[in-house]
């Protein structure tokens, strides 16, 4: 599959996902923020760092990049999106996943290990995944507490949007692992079509045996197995 990683000034995340996807032998192309050309990828991803030194709220300003209006049209035509972390942000900011983003309960960056439980059978980052264990991922965020209303909320529940849910390692659900006190500990949501994915923790961090832990590439594996049975169909 062919891939496009998206660089804003201050992305520091990129070079990780690129190793990462090319590990999984896609091929992938830088795509600078500036321009509008997607290259004809065949999906598009939104790496973590600090777009724009995170002035005003993370993701506000990347937004507004060129770059940004070809994605949003990439994704509403249906083409797959996943952003990590600040590419999460952007994805909320520019409207294409419901929710936002806001400074962790603690107000402080948090950056560490942490589970997570798939929660959508139907999102394809989530379908292959064994419902009743739990993923270690990394995080590194500041601004990364998921936030929307009730009524957001129980649409997105409804419709099978969550993607993943902070938990222990046993693989339960609880106020005490929702460290950045995201809403209903959600870790990661997908948009009605299934189409655009956007989650917190870092799995390009989590995708390498050298690395001690592969659990990312779980993630990555369950995603691309999916999208490319949705391609070929």
């Amino acid at each position: 599959m062919k891939i496009g990683v998206v660089v804003f000034p201050g992305s520091n995340c990129d070079q990780d996902m690129i190793y990462t996807l090319k590990s999984l032998n896609h091929d992938v192309v830088e795509l600078w923020h500036k321009d509008t050309d997607l290259q004809k990828v065949e999906m598009v991803v939104l790496p973590g760092g600090f777009s724009y030194g995170d002035y005003l709220r993370s993701g506000a300003i990347a937004r507004f990049s060129p770059i940004m209006d070809s994605v949003i049209e990439f994704a509403d035509k249906g083409g797959y999106v996943l952003g990590v972390c600040n590419g999460f942000q952007v994805l909320c900011e520019s409207g294409l996943l419901p929710g936002t983003l806001l400074h962790n309960t603690s107000h402080r960056f948090v950056c560490k290990n942490v589970y997570l439980k798939p929660a959508s059978k139907t999102a394809a980052i989530s379908a292959n995944l064994d419902a009743d264990r739990s993923y270690k991922i990394p995080v590194a965020h500041g601004e990364g507490r998921f936030y929307a209303t009730d009524e957001i909320l129980d649409s997105l529940e409804a419709k099978d949007q969550v993607i993943f849910r902070y938990a222990n390692a046993d693989g339960n659900v609880n106020d005490a692992v929702n460290f950045n006190g995201a809403s209903r500990n959600i870790a990661g949501v997908c948009n009605a079509g299934k189409n655009v994915f956007g989650m917190m923790p870092h799995p390009e961090r989590a995708a390498d045996l050298n690395l001690g832990n592969e659990d990312g590439r779980l993630l990555l594996d369950s995603l691309f197995a999916n999208i490319q049975v949705a391609t070929e169909a």
